[in-house]
């Protein structure tokens, strides 16, 4: 198993979310899949899965564990409101990560997700997806996890992704035009609890997330 060098988060080190996903499907356990970050995982590296337990060589990159439930998602919003509040993604100016696979504004079309979220008046992001042909499930893990941290991330605080339980419904169409919504649950310290959900361009809500985010700076 590897993290091919497209799939990078901050510079050197896989995007949480998409990292997290493949560990997941490595692993899929009994039910939903909580994936904890003990080290960036790296890239273009040998990992392997022992007992719920990633490894690079000897050292331990992640810890898997079934848990109840990925949180109550987020509400979604209809796309033109999506696609407005994506115009002011504070990433666009000011952004401690911009080659990131997900939401890089430096990544070209067909290349990283430029899943770009941004602030809706009540707090929330919201961002408009529309879905690549390259459908799966660690790309579902990748496209819930930025959005949910950009609810927290302002300038001068980066943060990074440390542990992430995602709850997959239904995978969407190539081409389907997606929202994802992010909100913040708790900021404690330098910890931050939030939620993200993908929504099918009926409404359908087809994939939840709730993840820790860690401030770096």
């Amino acid at each position: 198993m590897r993290i091919p060098a497209r799939f990078n988060g901050p510079p050197g080190s896989g995007n949480g979310g998409w990292s997290a996903g493949v560990f997941a499907a490595a692993a899929p356990g009994s039910g939903i899949r909580q994936v904890t970050l003990r080290l960036p995982p790296p890239l273009e590296a040998d990992l392997e899965v022992r007992d719920d337990l990633v490894y690079a060589g000897s050292s331990l990159i992640a810890e898997l564990a079934d848990v109840p439930d990925a949180g109550p998602g987020v509400d979604p919003v209809g796309w033109d409101t999506a696609v407005t509040a994506a115009r002011d993604y504070p990433g666009f100016t000011a952004h401690p990560f911009p080659t990131c696979f997900v939401c890089g504004p430096e990544r070209a079309e067909g290349d990283g997700l430029r899943i770009f979220p941004g602030p809706l008046p009540d707090g929330r992001t919201a961002a408009p997806w529309t879905v690549p042909d390259e459908v799966s499930a660690p790309l579902l893990w990748a496209a819930l996890d930025c959005p949910g941290g950009w609810t927290a991330i302002t300038p001068g605080q980066a943060y990074v992704l440390g542990r992430i339980a995602v709850a997959l419904a239904t995978p969407p169409e190539p081409g389907a035009h997606c929202v994802i919504t992010g909100a913040v649950v708790e900021l404690t310290g330098r910890k931050a609890l939030v939620d993200s959900a993908v929504h099918g361009p009926d409404g359908q809500r087809l994939a939840v997330a709730r993840a820790t985010w860690i401030r770096t700076a």
